[in-house]
Parts: C-alpha cells; sequence; structure tokens
C-alpha cells in the first residue's frame, strides 16, 4: 500500500474498536486506545491507535489528534519504564509499505529493550495472553 489509498474500515484496529476483535487493553480514554502486541518484538510491546482519526499515516491525521496521541505515548513509555525497567524504549511509527506499515491505521509502538537483548521481527511468533495480561497489569498500574 502507498502512502495515499482509502481508510479501510475492515483493518485489524477498525476491527477492534468495534470490538470485532479482542485486544488486551492497557488504556483507554474518549481518544486513544492503548493494547498489547499480539506479535511483540519485545516484551511489553504495546500499541497506540487513535479512537477519532481515520487517518491512515502520520501525513495524513488531524494535528490537534497526533498532539493528543503524542501525549499519551509519553505518559505510556514512562509506564513502561517504571513498570517492566527496560534499558532503554524505542518508540516507532510507520508511514507506507516501504517504511513498514502492515496496517492502515495511524499507530505507533512502544517498544521496550534490554542491552543484549535483540529484538524480534514483527509477525514472527503470536504471544501467549496470559503473558500479555501480566504486562498489560503491570503496565497499567504505573499509569498516575
Amino acid at each position: 500500500m502507498s502512502l495515499d489509498g482509502v481508510y479501510d474500515d475492515d483493518n485489524v484496529f477498525a476491527k477492534i474498536l468495534r470490538g470485532d476483535m479482542p485486544a488486551v487493553k492497557v488504556y483507554e480514554d474518549e481518544a486513544v486506545l492503548a493494547f498489547m502486541d499480539v506479535f511483540p518484538q519485545s516484551p511489553g510491546h504495546l500499541l497506540v491507535i487513535s479512537k477519532t482519526s481515520r487517518a491512515r499515516n502520520l501525513l495524513e491525521v488531524e494535528p490537534e489528534v497526533l498532539a493528543g496521541m503524542i501525549q499519551t505515548v509519553q505518559r505510556l513509555a514512562g509506564a513502561v519504564r517504571a513498570a517492566l525497567a527496560p534499558d532503554g524504549v524505542v518508540v516507532t511509527q510507520f508511514n507506507g509499505e516501504a517504511a513498514g506499515q502492515t496496517v492502515y491505521h495511524l499507530h505507533f509502538h512502544i517498544i521496550p529493550r534490554w542491552a543484549g537483548k535483540p529484538m524480534g521481527s514483527h509477525g514472527g511468533g503470536m504471544a501467549d495472553m496470559a503473558v500479555l495480561q501480566d504486562q498489560a497489569q503491570r503496565i497499567a498500574a504505573k499509569l498516575s
């Protein structure tokens, strides 16, 4: 998919927002949903999506939506740090297939990193749901 296109109401994140697909939620408010990535690149890998915008990527999103999202991303990155004590935290966002985007609904990845541990490939293996639930609870408990 290119940088240009029409929003697909059947993308996986739209299905999660409608309740048609499950998600291990970490945080939710009227504008944003954060949940565990079921194909994590590292333990504690979160996704943050807009609940209000149909933007497919960063180039399409409304500035006021982006401002609120990035504030939530910052808050969640801090909670990941407090809950999991990683050595670092990667915050990333892809735009277009050539950049690695696979779901065309604007989203940010928050990926904890530990020194000496390589980051896994995205789409590698599906995580154990009990492990994701535990990580989600630990991270959510650090949001204040």
